[in-house]
């Protein structure tokens, strides 16, 4: 399995699914959402973008990486790009393990990793009628939006 960028709404269970596995006795999930709130502001939306290509040979590093670090059966990861509302699905990583210590760390191993090496731009849309990009700095990027891709 892979990570991918997904323009269109996530199918949680459509992609747990996908994991399934014989020898599988235990597979972790974590689904990122967008909450109404960040660092003392009320949060209306967000948009992400991405330079897909980039993220997505990036993105299936991490999933290798996870893999054998972890003996993992199944893995994969999905992030959405594009408007998205409170409560929608920004991303989902899902592995399938033979126990679940090794389920548990590498998902949340997966999940920073993507964080902190994806070409994934979040910006904030508040309440106040102000925008934010988020993150754009730790990422090597303009601090009034991402990088021409």
């Amino acid at each position: 399995m892979s990570f991918a960028i997904a323009d269109t709404p996530l199918d949680p269970a459509a992609l747990a699914a996908a994991l399934r596995h014989v020898q599988a006795g235990a597979c972790a999930t974590f689904e990122g959402w967008v909450r109404d709130h960040n660092d003392g502001h009320a949060v209306q939306s967000l948009e992400y973008e991405a330079y897909a290509a980039l993220a997505e040979r990036e993105g299936d590093r991490v999933l290798a990486e996870a893999r054998a670090k972890f003996d993992l059966l199944t893995v994969a990861a999905v992030h959405r790009t594009g408007h998205l509302q409170i409560g929608d699905l920004a991303v989902w990583v899902g592995v399938t393990a033979a126990h679940r210590g090794a389920a548990f760390d590498a998902c949340r191993y997966i999940i920073d990793e993507l964080k902190a090496r994806l070409p994934i731009w979040k910006k904030e849309h508040y309440a106040e009628g102000d925008t934010v990009w988020i993150n754009c700095a730790t990422r090597g990027d303009h601090a009034d939006g991402p990088a021409p891709a």
